[in-house]
C-alpha cells in the first residue's frame, strides 16, 4: 500500500511538468529551420484573401474577433475564448498529392478545408521560446485549392508558410 501511495504521489507532482509544451528552438519534432526563415520574411495578406506562392513564400493574416471572422465552416474545435481572434486564407493547389506541413508563428487552432471538407490532421509539433515560430502540424493535401482556417489565438495577426513534408 505504501508503494502505491509513493507512485501516485510522484505521478501528481510530475503531472504539470508532462503537460508543458517543450521550450527551444531545438525541440520541435521535425527541422523547421527552412520555415523560420520563411515566416521572418512574410507579406501582409488579410483574412479571407489568397495566398499567392503556398509553397515559397509566408503570408501575415490580420485576423478578427471570433465572432467576426466569418470562416467558410465552424471551427472542428471551439475556441476556448469568444475574445480570441480567427481568420483564413485561401491556398492555390500544391504541385502534387502528399503530405504538407502548415506551420504558425503564434499558437491557434488549424482547420484546413478542401473540396469541402476537413482535412484531418497528422502529427503535431510545437515548442515555445523559439522566435517567430510555434506550431507545425502534418497534413495529406490533394492537388486542389484549399483554406486553412486559424482559430483560438490571442494574436491579432499570425503568419502561416505551407511546405512540402
Amino acid at each position: 500500500m505504501h508503494r502505491i501511495f509513493i507512485a501516485l504521489s510522484v505521478l501528481l507532482l510530475t503531472a504539470p511538468a508532462l503537460a508543458q509544451e517543450p521550450v527551444g528552438c531545438d525541440k520541435f519534432k521535425w527541422p523547421l529551420d527552412h520555415e523560420r526563415a520563411l515566416l521572418a520574411k512574410a507579406t501582409p495578406i488579410a483574412s479571407g484573401g489568397e495566398s499567392a506562392q503556398p509553397l515559397s513564400a509566408a503570408v501575415t493574416v490580420t485576423l478578427a474577433r471570433f465572432s467576426d471572422a466569418k470562416l467558410p465552416v465552424p471551427p472542428e474545435r471551439a475556441p476556448k475564448s469568444p475574445e480570441s481572434y480567427a481568420g483564413f486564407i485561401r491556398v492555390p493547389a500544391v504541385p502534387k498529392a502528399g503530405t504538407y506541413r502548415i506551420t504558425l508563428s503564434e499558437g491557434a487552432w488549424i482547420d484546413v478545408i478542401q473540396n469541402g471538407h476537413m482535412v484531418k490532421s497528422g502529427a503535431f509539433s510545437g515548442a515555445t521560446g523559439c522566435a517567430g515560430i510555434r506550431k507545425s502540424v502534418k497534413f495529406g493535401l490533394a492537388p486542389t485549392p484549399f483554406a486553412i482556417e486559424l482559430s483560438g489565438t490571442k494574436s491579432r495577426t499570425i503568419s502561416v508558410v505551407v511546405t512540402p513534408d
